[in-house]
């Protein structure tokens, strides 16, 4: 049925309307100094802090047309990013050139205590990137890369309905020095805290976040000695399981990076390394039941050391390498796993030459073939293919197209939740029997890219096979269970951008079929692999109104694959809206109006988790 359905797709899209493999490529020049527009350079939303707590590096990627992100509470609390139909822990999140892991659970991935001003906007690497720079993530990779630190800073206080507050301060320092006039370096710190009530009963938050860094730049180097601190806490009823308890979670993160990016080579022939090392703890804090605590409670401290290199070297004009290679040591210290699987080495190293040919003077063509090699000291190795051949036409000198095939492999080993607990007994039962996960990734795209518009799409087909799922059985209604899956997946991407005169437009569809052989009876419901939207439309506006009024609107509608566990519609639409006013008389000051769930949708995003609820809020910002 699949491959019958993928032959009926590819005779009846022409190759014009096949998208660009990773949307990170998407951009769109900036018209006006100092006015931020929509840029596709990675969050393609409108809107890029939250509602309903401080900024974070995930924030507002729920309206990202290229990641589906499922949160509990809300997304700032607990998130589950995924790409393309995959799930959480397929996902992996790169900081410099190193894939930050936590190896209890994917469902801590995203606990990243940096502040947002410090990195680029994310990139979603898919396909051959995700292959080459991605790291135990076996469909894609949410990147983000050091900024240059710029001088000024920030003091926020805010507050809204559920007895939100917030307060922020941010601020940042640079000089050049004396003997070393091309060298500068820089300072930068922020403190941020946010409570709630929560937008429905029992999902209230406290948050806090201490980051900062110290930078030394020159125009072709940069190197940053990093360290945060973020502890979480939230409660949310049916936050991992579907019993109707009130559960609720405390997490404390600690992160120190060193990072270094070096350019070199003459012009034509530019290459750039960077190197990354990190120490990462997480500790975590899990009460089944707020009213009887004693009933179940969990304790784990994670603990992960990694060192990370990549780059790209050209031997010539037409031909380079790009390589990638990451070391990572973890241990965990749970009282629910039975501590037999508790340590773990992970290895890769991804190199995959680039050749690149002239076939005129408005063509060119570039191909990139390679491979990549996993291991750990605890799971079998693999070797994977990784390679795509690319078009280019430059129509003219702000009109370009790309059309573009490829086929990746990637792999991954299942967390110790799913694989070093109890088997027989508990909330969550492992299974000790899952081996790596392997996907395959067949690709077709096109970009076209004008002055003021530009249209990206895509059609790939994926195989995942042994991809560990936690599944439900009303047979055995007191746990969820992690499971083995193969599954085909059938996707079609559509984003288009347009520039007018005072309003940028980003819009997308979606569609994603799935197949899937559990190889076992007794499944009736699937609590991510299944849990994705067939149909998925976004839209972001940015319209500046005047010249001290700007409104920025994202919206997502979704069709969701029907679920057992789900309660309510299949089908939601949800619109986060913000109204800036930045007086003239106040130079630096502005007044940010703020809805998130402007229709107050109770859409279970994770089935038989309740939906978050509508947060309004209003924040005063003073820039320097």
């Amino acid at each position: 049925m699949f491959h019958k359905t993928l032959s009926l797709f590819l005779s009846a899209l022409p190759l014009s309307v096949l998208a660009a493999e990773n949307a990170d490529v998407i951009s769109t020049e900036t018209a006006e100094a100092n006015v931020e527009k929509i840029t596709i350079e990675g969050a393609a939303t409108a809107n890029d802090k939250p509602v309903g707590t401080f900024n974070s590096p995930i924030s507002n990627l729920e309206y990202d047309p290229r990641v589906d992100l499922q949160s509990r509470n809300m997304a700032e609390a607990q998130a589950d990013v995924t790409i393309r139909g995959g799930i959480f822990e397929n996902t992996g999140f790169r900081v410099g050139s190193a894939t930050l892991i936590d190896p209890q659970t994917g469902h801590y991935f995203a606990e990243i205590p940096i502040a947002p001003e410090m990195l680029t906007k994310p990139s979603i690497f898919t396909g051959v990137n995700n292959a080459l720079y991605g790291v135990n993530s076996s469909v894609g990779t949410v990147s983000f890369a050091w900024k240059p630190i710029q001088e000024g800073g920030s003091v926020s206080i805010g507050a809204g309905n559920n007895n939100f507050n917030l307060q922020r301060v941010h601020g940042a320092s640079t000089m050049l020095l004396e003997s070393y006039p091309a060298w500068s370096v820089g300072i930068e710190g922020e403190y941020s805290r946010s409570e709630s009530d929560g937008t429905i009963a029992n999902g209230d938050h406290q948050f806090e976040r201490a980051s900062g860094r110290v930078q030394l730049a020159s125009e072709r180097s940069q190197t940053d000695l990093f360290y945060g601190f973020q502890q979480k806490f939230f409660g949310w009823p049916n936050l991992y399981t579907p019993f109707n308890v009130n559960e609720m979670e405390d997490i404390e993160t600690r992160l120190v990076m060193l990072n270094h990016r070096q350019g070199y080579g003459e012009k034509g022939m530019e290459n750039t390394v960077e190197v990354s090392a990190y120490y990462r703890e997480n500790d975590d804090h899990y009460v089944f039941s707020r009213e009887n605590p004693e009933a179940f409670q969990a304790f784990h401290e994670t603990e992960v050391k990694s060192l990370a290199l990549s780059g790209t070297h050209n031997l010539s004009q037409d031909f380079g390498i790009n390589y990638s290679a990451q070391f990572t040591a973890d241990d965990i210290k749970s009282t629910t796993l039975e501590n037999n699987f508790t340590s773990r080495d992970y290895y890769k190293v991804s190199v995959v030459p680039e050749y690149r040919a002239k076939l005129n003077s408005n063509e060119s063509l570039t191909i990139r073939l390679g491979g990549a090699f996993d291991d750990t000291n605890r799971d079998d190795d693999r070797l994977s293919v990784v390679g795509d051949i690319s078009w280019l036409t430059q129509l003219d000198r702000h009109a370009s197209r790309t059309f573009y095939v490829s086929y990746a492999e990637a792999t991954q080993v299942a967390g110790y939740t799913a694989i070093g607990g109890s088997t027989t007994s508990g909330l969550f039962r492992s299974n000790n029997q899952l081996k790596r996960e392997v996907s395959k990734n067949l690709e077709i795209g096109a970009s076209f890219d004008k002055q003021s518009w530009k249209f990206d799409t895509a059609l790939f087909y994926r195989w995942d096979n042994e991809l560990t799922d936690w599944t439900y059985s009303f047979d055995s209604t007191s746990a969820r269970s992690a499971n083995p899956v193969d599954i085909e997946t059938l996707g079609v991407e559509f984003i288009a951008i347009k520039r007018f005169d005072n309003a940028d437009v980003v819009a997308s569809y979606t569609y994603l079929d799935k197949s899937e052989d559990y190889g076992i009876d007794g499944v009736d419901a699937s609590f991510y692999a299944l849990n994705y939207p067939p149909h998925r439309v976004t839209l972001g506006l940015v319209w500046f109104a005047t010249d001290t009024v700007e409104v920025r609107i994202d919206n997502e509608w979704r069709k969701q694959e029907t679920n057992a566990l789900r309660n309510g519609s299949d089908a939601a639409f949800f619109s986060h809206a913000t109204l800036t006013y930045s007086p003239a008389q106040f130079e630096g000051l502005n007044l940010v109006l703020a809805v998130d769930n402007l229709w107050n949708e109770r859409f279970e995003e994770i089935p038989g988790t309740p939906g978050r609820g509508e947060q309004y809020s209003a924040t005063l910002t003073y820039f320097w």
